[in-house]
Order: structure tokens, then sequence, then C-alpha cells
């Protein structure tokens, strides 16, 4: 599994999935300044999954219909960097299958799943605690 973090996830995260063996890019040391519909592209040509807290990738998803190989949005403005680091480990550790491929949102101790299958959604809920 592939990931592409975006830079207001922090380091911690990075740091973790690196050390758990996961091929892991910062946009922060590619560039700072990447436009979301980059981020999106590159992630998808090099079959990443982006890890991000930017509202606007489901907007690149949905309302613009960009392909990805998965965007995990992580809703979580106040945490700090172990706490998105938990949250991330946890995701990582249980829902791995399910997370690629699919547009995820972690917000208020729950995941949302929407995987895409064949231009259609299906919708799952999981409790995350």
């Amino acid at each position: 599994m592939k990931f592409l973090i975006d830079v207001g996830v922090g380091k911690g995260v990075e740091k973790y999935l690196r050390a758990k063996g996961f091929d892991v890019k910062a946009v922060r040391e590619i560039d700072p300044r990447m436009e979301d519909g980059r981020i999106i592209l590159e992630a998808f040509q090099e079959k990443r999954i982006v890890i991000t807290m930017d509202k606007d990738f489901g907007e690149l998803v949905y309302q613009s219909s960009m392909r990805h190989c998965g965007v995990l949005l992580l809703r979580m403005e106040d945490a700090s960097g172990p706490e998105k680091v938990s949250v991330v480990q946890n995701i990582v550790e249980n829902f791995q299958e399910q997370i690629a491929d699919s547009f995820c949102v972690f917000q208020n101790n729950r995941l949302r799943i929407r995987k895409q299958i064949a231009s259609s959604f299906d919708s799952l809920r999981h409790p995350f605690f």
C-alpha cells in the first residue's frame, strides 16, 4: 500500500507509516504549494492513497469526478500529532483493504467509507472506538 500525505496531516503520520514499511511520499517534501488537483493526479498515477485534512478533496472526487486510488480525509481540525497518528494507525490496521480505491472520511470517532464500484458508490459506516 502506498500513500501521499498532504501538508496539513503532519510529519508524525509520515514517520509512523514509513516505520511500518509503507511506501510514503509527502507533499511538503515535493512541493508544499502543490494544488489539490495535482495531488490527486500524482497519487492516481502512482497508485497512492491520499491522506489529507483538506475538505476540497471531496469536491474534486465527486463534483469534478477526478479519478483516484483512495482518499482518506481526516476531519480532525484541533487534533494533536499523536492523535492523528493514533487514528491513522487504527484505520490502517483495521480497514486497509476497504480504504483502497475509496473516499473515506474520519470524523467524530467514525470512519465513513465510500467504495467506488463502476461509477456508483456503496456507503459503509464503521464505529471507530
